[in-house]
């Protein structure tokens, strides 16, 4: 048999292949509610499996209005209504970390947020879908996959003192880019894997998504085999398989980094960027909130004060590892430096609780993501970095190097940087029935549909979505969108959470197809879920001016802009189907 991958080995067919699977877990969390109503325009009423199903109240955790706290309610009813045992209420831990309790080496795991990759820390294949198709495994109990190409990314050596995970993981970002690994698998080897504990392998697997990749994933070794405390048997590619590409990094040469506003692959040393001026930090979230996380921010902090008028939160990631902060003293630590600790929840790494910014101020965080907005603040800026920058920063003010001998090097890789975009009031890029963004990558989901607004909206009431669409990046898109319009954008379209609002919205208003020259993983499955054609093409997108008419023929698989011909390659038969349908609800309606 020819050598496989890791991700051919779980999904039993080479790379390419469209396979249908049943996930051993099914992760949902706030958005549970929302599926609960999809799921029932399915025509489902009794789930197919409670067992796949793992629930977790966190990003709103607790909830701050009477809105979200009817939501949390119905959620808890759902759970009772449909057997489902593996429920955490508010408060209990941040899903991906609550998932390190159920995964386990080989399994495959979906759930309905971009940051599922996290659990390949523990040898499952695990990946991000949207609401909408996490229905349709409520219903049906699995759902399609494109088995992923695969990237193998070697590590030797060992990381210095004062450089973490999080510095190696933002490396690697930096290195291929925001999109360097769009639909990939990647999977981690060499001697250096056995110097990560399993505090960092999340760390690093949690920031696949912001490389665009499905999934990341460690072997089931010996470290693996000490936090389970028994012996593992997971699954790893054979030696031969066949790579997309392979990278050698030595961790001996990583040092600390930061990812500069607004993008993640901004890329810069602490000491390019040491000295700028910061207002808050956050030390937490899914990314950095373990009790490792913790002990190093801790071990900066003890003794010492925070700056004047700096503001530092910290969020545990669970309630478990609140509890063991307490009794080491570590809490204490954090409250005498003058920081304030939450509750375990995502709240202000999207916006949605305590700790948004004020305007104009600067976040120094140890979250995933620092797009425009992100933190519910468009006029904010955010840095990421690791929760020992972030701490040395707090005493400062001032983004400071972690290590006792500063650096003065610069980041050694250095990829195209594109600009944040945000289309002027007034300005129009509607010409004809074509949206032209094709000169606009990155176009994220904040910008589409803010994260602030994600559980005020329901992703099942498209007319309350339309009028925030693409709110802060073109003012006029709602006002003046119609009916059978096209979008035209360039590169990682869609790229940032799982959240399907804006796919939701466009197929809503009629948009006949979008054209862009490369997409988000979860975008593109969100698209064909809700029945919203999204054609990739890099060089009818470069060919496209201004002006220009553009035409489709879905049936002959062509594009026309201006008087040139593109070919496009027609979808597999079974996801046309879902797009013949107008998406996943009709077509399970019909299965």
């Amino acid at each position: 048999m020819k050598p496989q991958t890791f991700a051919e080995k779980i999904f039993k067919a080479p790379a390419g292949t469209i396979v249908f699977a049943r996930p051993d877990i099914i992760l949902t969390h706030d958005n549970t509610s929302s599926i609960y109503k999809t799921f029932q325009k399915m025509g489902g009423s009794k789930v197919a499996d409670p067992d796949q199903m793992l629930v977790v109240l966190d990003h709103n955790a607790p909830p701050a209005d009477a809105k979200l706290a009817t939501q949390y309610q119905d959620i808890r009813d759902i759970v009772s209504q449909q057997g489902i045992e593996k429920f955490y209420d508010a408060g209990k831990g941040i899903c991906h970390q609550i998932m390190s309790y159920h995964a386990r080496p080989g399994m495959l795991i979906v759930g309905s947020d971009s940051h599922t990759s996290t659990a390949g820390a523990f040898n499952s294949l695990a990946a991000g879908i949207d609401r909408t198709e996490s229905a349709g495994i409520w219903k049906r109990g699995e759902t399609w996959f494109r088995v992923p190409e695969s990237i193998k990314i070697s590590l030797r050596g060992r990381l210095n003192e004062d450089v973490s995970a999080k510095d190696l993981a933002l490396w690697i970002i930096g290195r291929i880019g925001s999109d360097g690994a769009n639909y990939m698998s990647i999977e981690y080897h060499g001697d250096g894997v056995k110097t990560l504990d399993i505090s960092e392998r999340m760390t690093i697997a949690n920031l696949a998504s912001e490389m665009g990749a499905k999934n990341a994933v460690f072997p089931a070794d010996e470290v693996l085999e000490d936090f389970y405390g028994e012996k593992t048997s997971g699954t790893w590619a054979d030696a031969g398989a066949n790579y997309f590409s392979e990278l050698v990094i030595d961790l001996n040469e990583v040092f600390p980094v930061v990812a500069a506003p607004h993008n993640v692959d901004n890329i810069k040393s602490v000491a390019e960027e040491a000295g700028t001026v910061v207002h808050e930090g956050l030390i937490g979230t899914c990314t950095n909130g373990r009790i490792e996380d913790m002990r190093i921010a801790a071990g900066i902090l003890k003794g010492k004060t925070i700056k004047d008028s700096f503001q530092l939160n910290i969020i545990p990631a669970s309630r478990k590892i609140f509890l063991q902060a307490i009794e080491e003293g570590i809490i204490t630590t954090f409250i005498e430096a003058g920081a304030n600790v939450l509750t375990p929840s995502c709240g202000p790494c999207l916006g949605t609780g305590q700790g948004i910014p004020a305007n104009r101020h600067t976040v120094i965080s140890t979250a995933n993501r620092n797009f425009s907005g992100r933190m519910g603040n468009k006029d904010a800026k955010i840095y990421l970095a690791s929760p020992a920058t972030v701490a040395h920063s707090a005493l400062t003010g001032v983004i400071t190097d972690p290590r006792a001998e500063w650096g003065r090097e610069k980041f050694p890789y250095k990829i195209s940087q594109s600009v944040t975009f945000e289309i002027k009031p007034g300005e129009n890029r509607r010409m004809g029935s074509v949206w032209n963004y094709s000169d606009v990558d990155n176009l994220n989901t904040d910008q589409m549909f803010a994260g602030k607004h994600t559980y005020n909206v329901l992703s099942s009431d498209p007319e309350a979505i339309i009028p925030l669409l693409f709110a802060d990046f073109d003012p006029g898109f709602s006002k003046n969108v119609k009916k059978d319009d096209i979008i035209i954008a360039g590169d990682n379209f869609g790229c940032g959470s799982s959240r399907e609002h804006p796919s939701v919205g466009l197929s809503y208003l009629g948009i006949k197809a979008i054209i862009v020259k490369s997409v988000n993983r979860i975008f593109y499955r969100s698209s064909i879920n809700q029945g919203l054609l999204l054609i990739v093409h890099r060089e009818a997108v470069e060919a496209y001016k201004p002006g220009d008419q553009v035409n489709i023929d879905f049936d002959k698989g062509e594009i026309l802009i201006g008087s040139t011909r593109f070919s496009f390659e027609p979808l597999p038969d079974k996801l046309k189907q879902i797009i013949d349908k107008k998406g996943l609800v009709n077509y399970m309606k019909t299965i």
